[in-house]
């Protein structure tokens, strides 16, 4: 499995409720969800044996509106750069 690392912008595969967010702006948010394709940028990656979590904050503009934890299969790194593998 794949560590992700702190600051990787990613964006999501599938929606993510109110419910399951850990903070959020109810100005700024007016949805019950955030949707796919939604950014946000890694702040914190949690271990949990062989499983890592990560803490995404999304942002627009620098103002913070949501906070959620996520697995690994719940989104995409994204890449701004070719990268040769």
């Amino acid at each position: 499995m794949n560590k992700f690392k702190l600051l990787d912008t990613i964006a999501l595969l599938n929606p993510v409720s109110v419910e399951r967010l850990t903070w959020w702006n109810q100005i700024i948010l007016k949805s019950e969800s955030l949707l796919s394709g939604q950014v946000g940028t890694i702040v914190e990656v949690y271990e949990e044996g062989e499983e890592f979590h990560y803490l995404v904050d999304a942002d627009t503009q620098g103002r913070e509106y949501a906070m959620a934890t996520l697995s690994a299969d719940e989104f995409l790194v994204l890449q701004y750069e070719l990268t040769v593998v």
